[in-house]
């Protein structure tokens, strides 16, 4: 009698156990939606005729985790939106896009504030380096075909303002 005692108690136990772990609801895991902030306002000039080409409001990447992310994680951004890269050192850089949902343009800015060399039509999500020419110090990114819509030419002139 206690044989049956202990199997009906391990049986209801285990039933208990395994009724338990199924019935834990599964946690979903939220995102946040990492939107546009407006750090400043970016000029594209002419070269030969400081004309202005465009306007856009930017956000500006500065620290090493603004650089490395980018504009990695986003849907899209407005056709006036830009993200300025700011670096340090004046040197070859190179970009790609891993994790970018959206296609860009890739502007490479020289030390002086005069476009350098671009990458154009970037294809979202490729890890293939897109590197500069030349060396530089500043990078636009932009919704793709903006370069050619605008008619960029290496030499135009680039000015910006922080908010």
């Amino acid at each position: 009698m206690n044989n049956w005692r202990n199997v009906l108690f391990v049986l209801v136990g285990s039933m208990l156990f395994f009724s338990a772990c199924k019935t834990e609801s599964k946690k979903e895991i939220q995102t946040k939606t990492i939107t546009f902030t407006k750090e400043g306002e970016l000029t594209i000039s002419k070269s030969e005729t400081d004309s202005i080409i465009a306007r856009l409001d930017i956000e500006i990447a500065e620290t090493d985790y603004e650089t490395q992310t980018g504009l990695m994680y986003r849907e899209s951004m407005e056709q006036k939106q830009g993200m300025l890269f700011i670096f340090p050192d004046v040197t070859h850089h190179s970009f790609y896009m891993k994790n970018t949902q959206f296609p860009l343009d890739i502007i490479y800015i020289d030390e002086n504030l005069k476009i350098a060399s671009f990458q154009k039509n970037a294809k979202p999500f490729d890890e293939s380096g897109l590197p500069s020419e030349g060396p530089v110090k500043f990078v636009l990114e932009i919704n793709a075909g903006l370069s050619d819509q605008w008619g960029l030419e290496v030499g135009d002139t680039v000015a910006y303002s922080r908010n």
